[in-house]
């Protein structure tokens, strides 16, 4: 700060990360809907710990060292997202985040908190299956190389519409 206010060059800095953290989670959301799973561990440090499978059936929900719900390392997220979303039975989905809350917290981390919905369809012999979500991403960023990457997730869900039936396809994985 200088005294007329904040230092132009160093809110443009800030501003520029934002942007990019915003950036970085909008191209998660769209390779994961596309299954561009080539490209997905890409968007994660290699130490990232998500914690986003608590709506999974408890003896479904992949985990790291016998803890269900945690999955640790870019390779291994892509491989239990992939696994699910991508798996024996193909389910489409549309993820759509807004609303971000970053705040960067130091040169090289931040944290931010998304509003999400997201809708995901499967179809059996007979019945088109769908799931209907409201929640919350809460992340942690940290920059790598000069590049922002996702650190930490956690999805928190406020409502979920679904049909019934929905989650039987995981008895396949």
């Amino acid at each position: 700060m200088n005294e007329t206010g904040p230092d132009p060059t160093e809110l443009a800095g800030q501003l520029a990360d934002v942007e990019a953290i915003k950036r970085l989670f909008a191209a998660r959301l769209r390779c994961m809907d596309t299954k561009q799973w080539d490209r997905y561990a890409s968007f994660h440090t290699d130490d990232i710990v998500s914690q986003s499978w608590g709506g999974l059936p408890a003896d479904k929900q992949p985990g790291t060292d016998g803890e269900a719900n945690r999955v640790v390392g870019g390779e291994a997220l892509t491989r239990a997202i992939s696994r699910l979303l991508d798996g024996p039975v193909f389910v489409t989905t549309v993820h759509h985040a807004h609303c971000p809350e970053i705040t960067l917290t130091s040169p090289t981390t931040a944290t931010g908190i998304w509003s999400m919905e997201d809708k995901l369809w499967w179809s059996d012999e007979t019945t088109e299956h769908h799931l209907h979500g409201y929640g919350h991403y809460h992340e942690t960023y940290r920059k790598v190389d000069g590049e922002w990457l996702i650190s930490y997730r956690k999805l928190t869900r406020l409502r979920v519409d679904e049909t019934p039936g929905f989650w039987s396809f995981v008895e396949e994985l």
